[in-house]
């Protein structure tokens, strides 16, 4: 498989202790990549590498074959790439449709929304409702929403701003059996228009269901990588996460 992105030897510590150390991995282009590992093993904070949010102390980042020595927050829309989070980063006092605009900005936030009616937006606005269910609650406020339907909004918003890498940070916790339905169904949509997902998950059997390609961390390092079936019958793997 082609590789979309390439650590080596990545290292990021925080108090001295290192939360990724000497990381080399490959996340294959055009496919679903499951990231997991026990808590604390460096999964979310190599996301966050990744995604501009933190800067290594060593290694080297590659995207799409380009070179970097970190990745700046700025610099995400260029490299197409967009993410969600753990907990929620919307805005609350603002409308769902505002919330889905503030991504596609291209200077400041309230630039999509000075343009909110153009056609380009409008068009991309109604898909993205649709996709995530949302449509009838366009003009509810953020805060006023659901858990699950937050999840989803969540979601719409790396839908908008047309990415070519999507990074999911346990996307499906705490969720009923039909928003699971739900954000499996637009994450096969993805894959199926050849994007590259990388997912942060600890429910293996979704992790089988949607991912092509699995990385496993321990403690900051690459304890085993392969298809979802390979990994699962790692011994490794099997004592140091799965508990057998």
């Amino acid at each position: 498989m082609e590789t979309m992105i390439k650590v080596e030897n990545l290292t990021k510590q925080f108090m001295g202790l290192k939360a990724i150390d000497d990381l080399t991995v490959e996340i294959p282009a055009g496919v679903a990549t499951g990231l997991i590992g026990p808590n604390g093993s460096g999964k979310t904070t190599l996301m966050n590498v990744l995604t501009g949010l933190l800067s290594p102390e060593a290694g080297t980042i590659f995207i799409n074959e380009r070179r970097f020595r970190k990745i700046k927050p700025n610099m995400l829309r260029r490299l197409k790439i967009a993410r969600t989070f753990q907990d929620s980063r919307l805005i609350e006092q603002m409308s769902v449709e505002d919330n889905l605009l503030l991504p596609v900005a291209e200077n400041r936030c309230w630039h999509s929304l000075a343009e909110r009616n153009t056609n380009a937006y409008r068009e991309k606005l109604e898909a993205v409702l649709e996709t995530i269910r949302l449509k009838q609650y366009r003009n509810k406020n953020a805060g006023e929403l659901s858990y699950g339907q937050r999840k989803l909004l969540e979601i719409g918003r790396t839908l908008m701003q047309n990415a070519e890498i999507y990074f999911f940070d346990e996307p499906f916790t705490g969720l009923f059996p039909e928003a699971v339905g739900q954000i499996l169904a637009i994450m096969q949509k993805l894959k199926t228009a050849g994007k590259t997902l990388i997912i942060i998950e600890h429910n293996m059997n979704l992790i089988e269901r949607l991912c092509d390609y699995v990385a496993v961390l321990d403690h900051g390092t690459l304890l085993a990588e392969g298809t979802p079936a390979e990994v699962l019958k790692n011994e490794q793997v099997r004592e140091a996460y799965l508990g057998k």
